[in-house]
This record gives C-alpha cells, structure tokens and sequence, in this order.
C-alpha cells in the first residue's frame, strides 16, 4: 500500500492507494474513531459490485449501516437528488458525526461530499473511488459540487475528506470506455507538472489500459502526489491550484452543450487539445510539444475533435464558466510538457478559430 499525505493548516488527511483495500475498511474507520452508525452513498451498479459486501463486512465490525442509492449519471449531481439524500439522512437518524463514505466515481463524490459538507453543516466524509478518473483527480483535494441550470458544478463548497482509499483492484470491473475516460486526466498531470511522468504514460500507454496491478497503482500514485503537492500549497484554488484545470475551460462547456452525453474525460481530452493549440498560435508552446500532447491524447482512445457540437455554443458556454480572472475566461496553456501557465488574455477570436477547426 501507499500513503500520500494532503498537508493542511486544518483538516490535513491522507490518500492510501493498494490493492484489497476496502477489505480493510471497517478496521480502518474503526482506526480513525468511527464506531457506530454511518451511511454509505453509492449507485446501483456500484453497489452490486462493492457496496453490498463492504456493508457485510461493516455490519459484522459492529456498524450500523444504511446503503443510499442515487442513479447513475451526470443528470442526476443536482440539488434535488441532494435534498431527497438529506430526507434519508434524516430518516436514519444520522448526526453530524455520522460518517459519510462515497462510493463510486467522480459523480458520486461530487454529490456524496456535497452532501457530506451541508448536512448538519459537515458530516466526516470518506472517499472511496472506484474509477481512474476519481482515483487521480475527483476524490482529492476537497471540491465539491453540484450541477444548476445546466452549468456544471455551478454550487458547491470545499470540504475536505477525513481519509481517501483508492482500492486499485475495483478498475477491474471497469468498462473500457471508463478506463479511457479516466486516462484523460493522468495525461494532464504529465502535461501540467511531470515531462518524465508524461513520457512514462506515452511509453506504457498499452499496459496501462490493460489495468497491470503494479503499474497502476504507480500511475496512481503519481497523479494523487501531483496533485496533493498542489492542494497542500493552494486549498481554495486562489492561484497555483487552477492549473489543475488544464483542459477544463473547454471541457466544461462541452460537457454543459452535450447536455451532459459527453463523460467528463473525453471533454476533457478535447479541451486539452484546444488549450495546446491555442497556447501553439500564441506563440508559447511548439509545435512538436502541441504534437506530443495530441498524439498522446489521440492514442489513449480519447477524442480531439467537436463532434456533433456547435463550436458557437461551445464558446458561448465558455463565457458562462466561473474560472475567470477580471471578467476574463481563464486558460491553462502549456508551455512545454511538464509547464503550463494561468492566462486570461486569450482572445475569444482565437478561442472561436480553434473550436471551429477542431469541430469534426
């Protein structure tokens, strides 16, 4: 197993990264000061998968368990599955040390730590993801959101989990699609941070499809290191920790003109690719470095073309993002992999140029 350790002045905590892990669940709650009842959010299909064995096994640690089930997708990180998630709260009597585990991917901790941060004005929250995409990214660092009127993640509040276990095991279980999906953002962390890291992915790139347990739990590893030296130097994304939004201004509009049909990381996967060209034409990043992160995006099985999107809409989306700067959309432009820098003097001409010749 692996440790990372998020350091905070308040409320640091500690991402453990192996294999088996949810095994040791109970004895690790229990380890933490967690004794009696808690509530496990979680889907259906993730619940069939992990959720009902992992209550077994609490209940025979002397839990009180109650499984909690929201429909899969992205429609459903609303307020209106959070309020009918605090109704159930209720109905089982939890207080505001009633831990909260969020089992699943990155919807699901978006809205299980949404909800964990607002009942009771914070309940413990417990991460445990079960996809790449949340394993990497989504389940460190304290954001949590819901979506409203059609803006993703438009309210939510930083909260910090108690303990993060990223139980490399459950990726197994994953459709290729999701592993892709997930790929989207190991990528960033090279392009942002990590050049060897960047050529590490580019070479194993076939392996870690394939789930290789070492390997992964490496790749892992080293995302959620990247990214607990950023969180741990910027919590409240003031400055250094927008770069961890490499791709996102794009990505987040896509997703919001898809109506959410788009997963996450193929958005994603696009807006990496406008923010190299855009960072290209602006003369920052070559073009065999704008190469290198195309060809790598492209090989992943992500996509880097507009499909089946208005580029207008996307760009009109865009201005509607709230990572702005001054009244100004904001990009994270690499400057060669491993570098990026936070820019809000991007043209919206050029933002419209570069949609336009990505859209397929």
């Amino acid at each position: 197993m692996r440790q990372i350790k998020v350091n905070l002045p308040q409320n640091s905590y500690e991402i453990q990264i192996g294999q088996g892990l949810f095994e040791q669940v109970p004895e690790i709650l229990i380890g933490l000061g967690f004794k009696s009842r808690l509530a496990i959010i979680t889907n259906p299909l993730v619940g069939s998968l992990y959720g009902d064995r992992l209550n077994a096994n609490l209940v025979k640690a002397g839990f009180q368990t109650a499984i909690l089930e929201v429909p899969d997708g992205e429609a459903y990180k609303s307020l209106e599955q959070a309020g009918h998630l605090y109704l159930q709260l209720s109905k089982i009597q939890a207080e505001r040390t009633t831990p909260i585990l969020a089992l699943g991917g990155g919807v699901m901790g978006d809205l299980a730590g949404f909800v964990a941060a607002t009942f009771m004005r914070g309940a413990p929250l417990i991460h445990l993801p079960t996809t790449l995409l949340a394993q990497v990214d989504s389940s460190i660092g304290g954001k949590t959101a819901v979506n409203h009127a059609g803006l993703k993640n438009q309210i939510g509040v930083f909260y910090q989990p108690r303990l993060v276990l990223a139980d490399v095991d459950t990726l197994r279980t994953l459709p290729e699609i999701d592993v892709t999906n997930g790929l989207a953002e190991v990528i960033k962390y090279g392009v942002i941070q990590d050049k060897v890291f960047f050529t590490r992915i580019e070479r194993s790139l076939a392996e870690i499809k394939l789930l290789s347990s070492g390997l992964v739990e490496e790749i892992v590893s080293r995302c959620c290191s990247i990214k607990a030296q950023i969180v741990s130097q910027d919590e409240k994304d003031l400055g250094l920790r927008n770069i961890l939004n490499y791709g996102h201004t794009v990505g987040h509009a896509v997703e919001t003109v898809s109506n959410f049909k788009w997963k996450h990381g193929q958005a994603v996967a696009v807006g990496m690719t406008a923010a190299a060209i855009i960072s290209n034409r602006m003369g920052i990043l070559s073009g065999s470095d704008m190469e290198a992160i195309i060809s790598l995006i492209k090989n992943a099985g992500l996509p880097v073309k507009l499909k089946d999107l208005d580029p207008a809409k996307v760009l009109q989306a865009i201005q509607h993002d709230k990572k702005k700067i001054g009244g100004q959309s904001l990009f994270i432009l690499p400057v060669s992999l491993g570098e990026v820098v936070i820019n809000n003097k991007v043209s919206l001409a050029l933002v419209e140029q570069v949609l336009s010749e990505i859209n397929e």
